[in-house]
């Protein structure tokens, strides 16, 4: 059975830092992409950031040079550390996975900034 457990959402102050972790089990970690997206209320869910098997990055404009994914295969486990936060962070954020055809999901973790 695939599980993917987010942990360490929050509520924040603008300015402050969380690091979200999404631990995966039942596939094999290291060969998945994987990337967390986030869903505002009212908005289209967007992707946040990306990793590949290989440790490419990407992440969309809002928030680079503040948000870093990184994953450990050894663990299993993929991080999102999110620094100088902003209201506009407000949102579920969902861990996933992709491998070929078969593509997972979190639950998902709230995180709310306050200004």
């Amino acid at each position: 059975q695939v599980q993917l457990v987010e942990s360490g959402g929050g509520l924040v102050q603008a300015g402050g830092s969380l690091r979200l972790s999404c631990a995966a089990s039942g596939i094999i970690f290291s060969r998945n992409a994987m990337g967390w997206y986030r869903q505002a209320p009212g908005k289209q869910r967007e992707l946040v950031a990306a990793i590949t098997p290989g440790g490419n990055t990407n992440s969309a404009d809002s928030v680079k040079g503040r948000f870093t994914i990184s994953r450990d295969n050894a663990k299993s486990t993929v991080y999102l550390q999110m620094n100088s936060l902003k209201p506009e962070d407000t949102a579920i954020y969902s861990c996933n996975g992709r491998f070929s055809v078969y593509n997972y999901w979190g639950q998902g973790t709230q995180v709310t900034v306050s200004s």
